[in-house]
């Protein structure tokens, strides 16, 4: 077995060992209320009903392996599931909570296939970047994987995020694939991979700009070829590509079709009418309805559905706090801090030197050649990077202007491709440039002492600097353990510091209500009021102890407690326009300092 290979593994093995090992502490975060059940009334029901608004891959992963481990009841006669249209967060708090299932169970065996996920995902990741760089770059590239705090966090949540990385790696690396070798096998697996990818998050409908960008950087950087020679390989490589999408449209109707089987079609039109009632642009909707009302493309309609919901959610953006204000339309500024802060510190300090040494290669090739033309032949000889920095540009060129800044989390996808981009030059950078000497048959002895000296003396210090910076990495997300959602890095103050920043996802998604519990069995804590923001259910855990809690009451007396989301939420100041509700201003609370916080996500006060 290869060096890197065992390497590889075991640091699989040790990022498997940290996500299994959380997992458990954590209660259920906001989005598995919904996914969880979604997912049972897919595998066990074959209805649609639930959650329309995100694909059904991940869901069903997670349905199939907590149907088989735990075979829970999953009740169908409430009113959620009959007649709600959108009864997906009622129905999870039935079946979860309130059917006499044991909830933690379910929960743990549905995140477990995500988490393995997360671990195919790593393999992949790394198998392609050794082939592509070179096993220095490959490890690099899975360690900052396999340590990613975000990535940790997420991959252990029944939700689509990790999900979405995966789906657009397997995209971009299909379609490079094919690019260099079409053949109707390569459109074949582009093709499955691509409607695979779609299966996993509606975002992936991005890869269509993603793959016209590529299509264009490979016709214009193809080496002594005629215009004309390059308009006709546009035209080819582009009928090959609606190729690629007709299968992988074929690939989501094979997956949808199962799913929907049961779904009254009467229901699911009313329900695609109801679902997009505001969306602006009428004719989406009726071509969506027509799909649903003909019994061939029903499962295509469903797909469609989707689609569109994301995007009427995402044009109408989401109340978030943020640097000390609370708004509802988004900065633009949410996703370059929130990467610089929730990114390990030592992965930024690579960054900062992948940058410099790429530079001076830049320097040191450029001669008097044109830039157009030098811009060309790097991406004629370096086609995988460029693909990297294709993903990266388009998906936070469209990240950074949405008004939906609810976490990190939603520029995820972008991580491996960053990941491979800084390995690669740090890893270009470790090696030595040996100006072609390796070539010469003869040398005399100042040659060998100067390339002994340039391949093993003089990069010494380059290994020492990237080593503890790895080691660094490493060490500080292992002591971040099991808070890894919390996570901020040394910039931000660190974890225990990050609500003064921003919440929601990066905070605070409601995995902290089983350590609550904890915390009040341990102080004998005979009554506690709370504001909770998550997925599980206070009382399952708490009992009669449990108070429920909103501003709009008034002050709460004795033990209270209230998730940080909503502390910053009504801490924060209301951006122009933005008007906070009676039930979220929380007034009285001010003049009180917190005695506690549970977990990272929780403060704990002993109100007079």
């Amino acid at each position: 077995m290869r060096t890197s290979t065992l390497a590889a593994w075991i640091i699989l093995g040790v990022s498997l060992a940290l996500m299994v090992a959380s997992a458990r502490g954590d209660s259920a975060i906001v989005d598995e209320l919904a996914h969880i059940p979604a997912g049972f009334g897919y595998v066990t029901r074959g209805d649609y009903r639930l959650n329309p608004e995100h694909p059904p891959l991940i869901k069903v992963l997670a349905a199939l392996s907590a149907d088989m481990a735990v075979r829970p009841h999953f009740p169908t006669d409430t009113q959620s599931w009959q007649n709600d249209v959108n009864g997906q967060w009622t129905q999870g708090g039935i079946f979860l909570y309130g059917s006499g299932n044991d909830a933690d169970r379910i929960i743990f065996w549905s995140r477990l296939p995500l988490m393995i996920l997360a671990v195919v995902f790593g393999w992949i990741l790394f198998a392609w970047t050794r082939r592509e760089f070179g096993g220095t770059a490959a490890l690099l590239t899975l360690a900052f994987f396999a340590f990613s705090p975000t990535l940790l966090a997420h991959a252990r949540f029944v939700t689509t995020d990790v999900g979405a990385a995966f789906g657009f790696f397997i995209g971009i690396t299909g379609f490079i694939a094919f690019l260099r070798r079409p053949t109707w096998r390569t459109i074949l697996i582009a093709g499955i991979l691509c409607g695979i990818a779609e299966l996993l998050k509606f975002s992936l409908v991005l890869l269509v700009p993603m793959y016209a960008a590529l299509i264009a950087g490979w016709v214009w950087a193809m080496p002594h070829t005629e215009t004309r020679e390059r308009l006709r390989v546009a035209l080819r490589v582009t009928a090959q590509t609606l190729l690629i999408g007709a299968v992988g449209i074929l690939v989501i109707w094979m997956a949808y079709f199962p799913l929907v089987r049961h779904y009254p079609p009467e229901r699911q039109a009313r329900d695609a009418e109801f679902l997009l009632g505001s969306y602006g642009f009428r004719p989406a909707v009726n071509l969506d309805l027509a799909l649903i009302r003909n019994p061939v493309t029903r499962p295509l309609g469903q797909y469609v559905l989707g689609v569109l919901m994301v995007q009427q959610r995402s044009a109408g953006g989401n109340t978030n706090f943020f640097l000390g204000k609370v708004s509802g339309i988004g900065s633009h500024w949410y996703f370059p801090l929130m990467y610089l802060l929730k990114e390990p510190l030592a992965l930024h300090i690579l960054t900062l030197i992948a940058l410099m040494a790429g530079a001076a290669r830049i320097r040191v090739g450029a001669g008097g050649e044109p830039p157009a033309r030098r811009i060309r032949r790097w991406i004629a000889g370096h086609f995988a990077e460029f693909a990297c920095l294709v993903v990266i540009a388009v998906y936070w060129a469209i990240s950074v202007k949405s008004p939906l800044n609810i976490g990190v989390r939603h520029v995820l996808p972008t991580f491996p491709f960053i990941y491979i981009l800084v390995s690669v030059s740090v890893a270009r950078w470790l090696a030595p440039d040996l100006h072609g000497t390796q070539a010469r048959t003869s040398r005399n002895l100042p040659e060998i002492l100067g390339i002994v000296w340039r391949r093993y003396i003089a990069v010494i210090p380059r290994y020492a600097v990237v080593g503890v910076l790895v080691i660094w990495l490493v060490a500080g997300t292992v002591i971040a353990y099991p808070r890894f959602l919390s996570y901020y890095n040394e910039l931000a103050g660190g974890s225990s510091n990050g609500w003064r920043i921003a919440v929601d996802s990066n905070y605070d998604w409601g995995q902290d209500l089983k350590r609550l519990t904890q915390y009040a069995n341990d102080n004998h804590i005979p009554k506690i009021s709370l504001d909770y923001f998550g997925g599980a259910d206070p009382r399952y855990y708490l009992g009669d102890r449990f108070e429920p809690w909103w501003s709009s009451r008034g002050p709460a007396h004795g033990w209270f407690a209230i998730s940080a989301s909503f502390r910053q939420g009504a801490f924060g100041t209301p951006a122009p326009g933005f008007t906070r509700k009676p039930e979220n201003s929380y007034l009285w609370l001010r003049p009180y300092a917190p005695v506690a916080r549970v977990g990272d996500s929780i403060f704990v006060y002993n109100l007079p």
